[in-house]
């Protein structure tokens, strides 16, 4: 069983990391260059697997720690693909 006042904190730091993530959106909207708006999306994409994480932790539920792990492994495919991308080289090299 969660504490009372643990649940509060991991409440606080999801509401925290939800503005955070309003943040990037905005970033990655608006960013000056290409590259400020992958890594405001890479970013995104970090603090979505950590409120999955916290939301794990309140609702004891393992499914968000699943989706979570899916989540970051598309993650990473997909920067390395923009990231092959931007550089100029052929994805298959």
């Amino acid at each position: 069983m969660i504490e009372p006042w643990m649940e509060w904190v991991l409440w606080g730091v999801t509401i925290v990391f939800f503005i955070s993530v309003v943040l990037c959106m905005v970033q990655a909207v608006i960013g000056a260059y290409i590259s400020d708006r992958v890594v405001s999306i890479d970013a995104l994409t970090s603090l979505t697997i950590a409120i999955l994480g916290f939301l794990a932790a309140i609702y004891k539920k393992s499914i968000f720690l699943d989706v979570a792990l899916v989540y970051a492994l598309i993650a990473f495919v997909g920067t390395l693909a923009v990231s092959k991308y931007l550089e100029g080289r052929d994805i298959g090299e």
